[in-house]
């Protein structure tokens, strides 16, 4: 698939402005797809040529052995469904088959578009069922006990403490936080510009005691930028690492979990439940779905309705408590 593949995520990057995540993971998934097909036993044809349809299924060996192409036209649903039947036998959870499925559908419908292809063989595979698992979050107990963990006796901890408000005070993602820089904040009027998923801004109120704690931090940033002994210091970054470095997602997501450990919480949830847990209680204190969708950054509306669930059982844990009859 070398040349479609190619043109496709090129197409992702520079008209869809995706991630780097997303690239990864869209290559990943049409490079098994493309395995598989090499090894499937599907009709093959002549080595493609420059021009052909084909997709390349792979090189001319050292020994000379030619691994032949798939034409597109071969491609169907029967096909595409004996590979999702693969990723079952071998134990791929539900959720990555259903992503590998997505991308799929994706990348025939641009051929589609593009007119290589007249139809998407993707379309008529069903999506695996997923279990509904309902995002795992803390209690307001929980976090008052977890944000009172980082010490401020130094600049990491004061870094510490700020990340970990912040974090809870906004609901953004791992990966919007660590790419902020010191001019997306305005601690004056208490908000914070984000760039989402697509390159997606969006403005984001940032609660008093996550504004007092990212002001102090920004007091003693300095330190972390004169202490660097190597490497190239990032002074527009607004989260450094010890070494004046912007500081990176696995860094970031080191440091919530220390301190989810430390409060005592422990492993129950991961960094990201701490985006769940801002959107639980808006949502358990009365606030609009529609308000916490663009407060999230989520595209559709369908995103945010699982936190309801959510909601729908601490409702039903107050009627059984409050209720006589309960």
């Amino acid at each position: 698939m070398l040349e479609q593949i190619e043109a496709y995520l090129l197409y992702l990057q520079a008209e869809r402005a995706a991630s780097p995540h997303t690239l990864k993971n869209y290559t990943i998934d049409l490079q098994q797809f493309r395995t598989f097909l090499r090894t499937s036993g599907l009709p093959q044809s002549e080595p493609a040529v420059s021009g052909s349809t084909g997709l390349t299924t792979g090189l001319i060996e050292p020994g000379g052995t030619v691994h032949r192409t798939v034409e597109l036209a071969e491609i169907d649903s029967l096909a595409i469904r004996a590979f999702v039947a693969d990723l079952h036998r071998k134990g791929i959870a539900r959720s990555s088959i259903a992503r590998k499925l997505a991308t799929l559908r994706s990348f025939f419908r641009y051929l589609c578009r593009e007119g290589v292809l007249q139809a998407n063989p993707a379309k008529l595979v069903p999506t695996p069922k997923l279990p509904k698992r309902l995002p795992a979050h803390l209690s307001v107990d929980e976090v008052d006990r977890l944000l009172v963990s980082p010490s401020e006796e130094d600049a990491p901890g004061a870094r510490d403490l700020a990340i970990l408000e912040l974090f809870y005070a906004s609901g953004i993602r791992l990966s919007e936080l660590t790419g902020l820089d010191v001019r997306d904040l305005d601690i004056r009027e208490g908000l914070v510009r984000v760039k989402g998923k697509g390159g997606k801004e969006r403005i984001v109120p940032v609660g008093s005691k996550a504004i007092a704690a990212l002001r102090r931090y920004l007091g003693r940033r300095s330190d972390l930028i004169q202490g660097s002994k190597r490497g190239a210091p990032e002074p527009m970054a607004l989260f450094l690492n010890r070494l004046g470095g912007r500081l990176s997602q696995r860094g970031a997501a080191r440091i919530v979990l220390k301190y989810l450990n430390r409060s005592g919480v422990g492993p129950k949830i991961t960094p990201h439940g701490l985006r769940h847990s801002y959107a639980t209680h808006l949502l358990q204190a009365g606030a609009d779905l529609r308000a916490i969708q663009e407060l999230l950054g989520h595209s559709r509306l369908s995103t945010t309705q699982r936190y309801t669930h959510l909601n729908l059982d601490h409702l039903m844990e107050v009627y059984d408590k409050a209720h006589p009859r309960a």
